[in-house]
């Protein structure tokens, strides 16, 4: 993914209320929805302040997208997570949710995206947002989001602004630059979650991982993807480990 011209970090956080390193630390704030009902400097957090603020950080997402005249985005590096019965059954999860058939690397509009918004900042699942590379949008731990576009998009900041956000000139550190990905086949026993090895891939074409996972052919292949004893073929002439699907699970996983 190649490095969009302009990157802002976009939140709720005062930039002014940081400390000498950084961090947010001179007020105490909400840092996600699962803190509805407490009290933070002596005022209850509510679900009508969160959807508020929600609202801004979505319509924001949107306004950034038309500054970039965008009407689709792909998912990327999709998490499901694992949403128990009582968190379908909470005020947070909306059945419109239901409706979302989502997947990585799949193509989705602006309601889908609102949808899919409203799924990460809940910590529903997660996943990032790419068009090419020319547009980002990551979530991070938080509360935080940050957005890269080619385009300076001076009308959605002002939006963001308007609506209570603070946006500054601030380099993704979800973003990684093409020539810092490492790719590496990682194996662990099965039914056990502790990784008992790894081993770093030759630099191979990316159109080749693309026809392998059946991705569009602007994927950056980053992120984790299950190998299966269908992807034998391809990697084994790469690996000096011989793989054994009897034994291990196995997953390509691309970072820097």
């Amino acid at each position: 993914m190649g490095n969009p011209k302009y990157q802002w970090r976009v939140t709720k956080y005062n930039p002014a209320l940081r400390d000498e390193n950084g961090y947010f630390t001179l007020k105490d704030e909400w840092i996600s929805a699962s803190a509805i009902g407490e009290t933070f400097n002596g005022v209850e957090f509510t679900l009508e302040e969160y959807l508020r603020v929600e609202s801004a950080y979505i319509e924001s997402v949107a306004k950034f997208l038309a500054d970039s005249n965008l009407t689709f985005l792909r998912i990327l590096k999709f998490s499901p997570g694992e949403i128990t019965a009582e968190e379908k059954a909470s005020d947070l999860y909306e059945r419109t949710f239901d409706s979302l058939s989502l997947s990585e690397d799949a193509l989705v509009g602006l309601d889908e995206i609102k949808l899919i918004c409203k799924m990460v900042l809940r910590n529903f699942i997660y996943c990032q947002f790419y068009f090419d590379n020319h547009f980002f949008v990551h979530f991070g731990w938080d509360y935080y989001m940050y957005i890269g576009s080619d385009h300076p998009s001076l009308t959605a900041i002002r939006f963001a602004e308007k609506n209570g956000l603070f946006v500054e000139n601030f380099t993704s550190p979800y973003f990684i630059a093409p020539e810092n990905v490492v790719r590496e086949i990682e194996w662990g026993k099965i039914n056990e979650e502790t990784l008992e090895d790894s081993e770093a891939l030759p630099e191979i074409p990316l159109t080749d991982y693309r026809t392998l996972f059946m991705l569009s052919a602007s994927h950056p292949i980053i992120g984790s993807f299950p190998v299966t004893e269908d992807h034998q073929s391809f990697f084994q002439p790469l690996l000096n480990h011989q793989m054994d699907f009897a034994k291990y699970t196995y997953q390509l996983f691309c970072s820097d």
